[in-house]
């Protein structure tokens, strides 16, 4: 692995062993997404689980959150100039770096050399990590969502393949004919789900297709929306698909989910926020706060399904 004295805490604990078994979910799994949808609540941990110290899309934040109870893990995969993989949201150089870089032109050897500032925009120890290693690393252990795979769906699904891990990964995309007919042609296999904001138009045309189509993430701005429907949900249901929903807020402005999200779990009432997601009957719940969300669904019976 790249850079050894600056590998995170939590990797480096993974590989000699030093892993709290407690939390370690080194067993075998069975992945089986509508299997896991039947038993509870699918929470995915929206870049792991960050904070003070610890930045997003690292290997520890990963970590963490596993040790929150997090089913699955969404994680942002770039490209170097090099053709090399590694976790990174797009376009985020100086977001998480507070340099004006653009690592799509740089090599990974100079990519893997900088490092990610905290929130008070210190240095820390965390570097990007190879998409190679997390894969290793989380083989055999949560679900993973993999966000941004269609800048780079060949390389991305062939790693997948290589690591044998085809059961574990869900990938999801906004929709066009041209992404459609692309799954179908190359990856008919991985799980897929289409992003869609307020009506479905491709329903039924991907049960149709040689796709592996899941079910849908599920974007709305107001409450009477169609996605927010309970008809809608119960459609998906009724076709075999399961539901997406986002709890996370990118940008306050522009709602994921009518309102109800972490900020208003936080500041409104977690009825309100989560509850109101969970009553609906989504199937997933993407969240920056998985430990506190579990909490909530456990405490108001609402996390395992009846």
């Amino acid at each position: 692995m790249d850079n050894p004295n600056f590998q995170d805490f939590f990797t480096c604990g993974f590989l000699c062993g030093r892993i709290d078994k407690e939390w370690y979910r080194g067993d075998v799994m069975k992945f089986d997404l509508f299997e896991k949808a039947k038993e509870n609540i699918i929470v995915v941990a929206h870049r792991g689980a960050c904070g003070g110290n610890i930045p997003c899309n690292t290997l520890t934040a990963y970590e963490i959150a596993l040790m929150q109870g997090a089913d699955m893990i969404e994680v942002d995969v770039s490209r170097s100039k090099d053709d090399k993989l590694f976790l990174f949201h797009p376009r985020m150089e100086e977001d998480h770096f507070n340099k004006k870089m653009n690592f799509k032109r740089m090599k990974y050897e100079n990519i893997a050399k900088e490092r990610y500032v905290n929130y008070d925009n210190a240095v820390t120890q965390f570097g990007v990590s190879l998409f190679d290693d997390f894969l290793e690393q989380f083989k055999g252990r949560c679900f993973i969502n993999i966000d941004k795979f269609w800048d780079n769906p060949e390389m991305i699904y062939r790693a997948i393949k290589r690591h044998n891990m085809l059961d574990q990964v869900l990938v999801k995309s906004k929709l066009s004919s041209a992404i459609i007919k692309t799954v179908e042609d190359f990856c008919p296999d991985v799980a897929f789900m289409p992003v869609v904001r307020d009506s479905h138009p491709y329903h039924e045309e991907l049960m149709k297709r040689n796709i592996n189509y899941v079910g849908a993430e599920v974007l709305f701005e107001k409450d009477d929306s169609y996605m927010a429907n309970s008809e809608f949900i119960e459609k998906m249901h009724a076709d075999g698909k399961l539901v997406w929903v986002n709890s996370i807020i990118y940008d306050y402005t522009q709602q994921l989910a009518g309102g109800h999200s972490d900020d208003t779990a936080f500041t409104v009432s977690r009825d309100y926020g989560w509850g109101w997601l969970a009553e609906r009957g989504y199937d997933m719940i993407q969240t920056d706060w998985a430990l506190m969300l579990i909490d909530y669904l456990k405490s108001t019976d609402m996390y395992y399904k009846k």
